[in-house]
């Protein structure tokens, strides 16, 4: 057999080989949290133990997210806690429900940023209202639009503070699942970023959270200054904020299904270009080694595809089916590993489609950062 290879085929099976087994590392190390059954953090907190929290919400013209999901969050098996909504300049009548909803609950707080802030991100001037209104010293952070998975949410979370140096809590936010290419599309690239990003927190690397489903105490809000030196950036309230304050022995992460919270994802190719745009907007404030580490899977995995087409096109009859082997075998472990996690997380399963959005996914990042589409503007996440 070794005789029908020549020496390019070597040199590119062994190379293929190579990145087949950094992927296999990157999968095996970074993306199996959620599938791990012992998590550190899944028994519920027994009353005793809960700490005061308040869970703070801002909401921009969001009536009817909220007449659906806000009894959500003030029904919630927690002993002590204050749900606090800060309205942020809205046009619609979300006022109208947060003083109808005010009126049955006694656990609701709501404020408000004026019509006329002029500030490039409202959003992190809303949510340090919301943190200086605070009564409690653990804050719960979530979107409008967000439904936690169940009434245990605030439990679940609060469980990752069961070590005293823990002050920033990591959790999962989803997507509703709907039948069209683009929801197919999301789900895929949420699920990847939340097992990435938790799974690098879980081994002591952290670099981001998600505002729909992240907790931190106040006092670290306050000793690291807020949103200070990033004001200036339309996004960032949430990875930014993590990327600056979270570190290896003070950060935790909570992945169970009880902990998640969904909400409804983008249903135009526009608006999840829009979205994307604003998230991409402030990695370049990430940490160098965040951003080398982040930059190293897509860069073996665009490697892996190259030499797979490199060896399609000048290796020999063997070479090939040598690399569709391995092609197979990268294309089992991550159906494994992603599917797993989303099986076990309540997400969609996902096929075949995964090859493509593998190749899509990168491509759509590297036009957005080469074509620098961000701008500073006032912006409502």
């Amino acid at each position: 057999m070794f005789a029908l290879l020549s020496y390019i085929d070597y040199c590119l099976l062994g190379a293929l080989l190579l990145l087949l087994l950094y992927q296999c590392y990157f999968y095996f190390r970074y993306m199996t949290i959620a599938s791990r059954k012992h998590n550190k953090h899944t028994s519920l907190l027994e009353d005793s133990a809960c700490p005061k929290v308040s869970v703070i919400v801002c909401a921009r013209n969001e009536q009817q997210n909220l007449q659906d999901y806000l009894h959500t969050l003030l029904t919630q098996d927690y002993p002590c806690y204050e749900v606090i909504v800060v309205n942020d300049g809205s046009e619609d009548d979300t006022q109208i429900v947060l003083e109808r909803y005010a009126l049955q609950c006694k656990q609701l707080y709501t404020t408000f940023v004026p019509r006329d802030a002029r500030v490039i991100s409202s959003k992190k001037l809303a949510l340090t209202i919301g943190v200086k209104a605070a009564n409690y010293d653990y804050l719960l952070l979530t979107d409008a639009d967000c439904r936690p998975h169940s009434r245990h949410w605030i439990r679940e979370m609060m469980s990752g503070f069961a070590n005293e140096q823990t002050e920033v809590v990591l959790g999962y936010g989803a997507y509703f699942e709907k039948k069209t290419l683009l929801n197919s599309l999301i789900c895929y690239d949420t699920l990847f970023i939340g097992l990435q990003y938790m799974g690098m927190a879980n081994v002591g690397y952290p670099y981001m959270g998600v505002g729909r489903n992240l907790a931190y105490k106040r006092d670290t809000f306050f000793k690291n200054s807020g949103f200070r030196g990033m004001l200036g950036e339309v996004a960032g309230d949430d990875d930014l904020f993590v990327n600056k304050v979270a570190n290896k022995s003070n950060t935790a992460v909570v992945c169970s299904p009880e902990s998640i919270t969904w909400s409804s994802p983008k249903t135009t190719w526009k608006e999840w270009i829009h979205q994307k745009t604003r998230h991409l907007s402030v990695s370049h404030h990430y940490k160098q080694t965040s951003k080398m580490r982040l930059g190293i899977e897509p860069m073996t995995r665009g490697l892996f595809y190259a030499l797979l087409i490199a060896t399609a096109l000048f290796g020999g009859g063997l070479a090939i089916g040598i690399a569709y082997l391995l092609w197979w075998l990268r294309l089992v472990m991550q159906l494994c590993v992603i599917n797993t996690a989303a099986h076990r997380l309540g997400g969609r399963l996902f096929g075949i489609e995964i090859v493509a959005y593998d190749i899509i996914l990168p491509l759509v990042t590297l036009w957005l950062l080469c074509t620098k589409r961000f701008h500073k503007r006032p912006i409502y996440w």
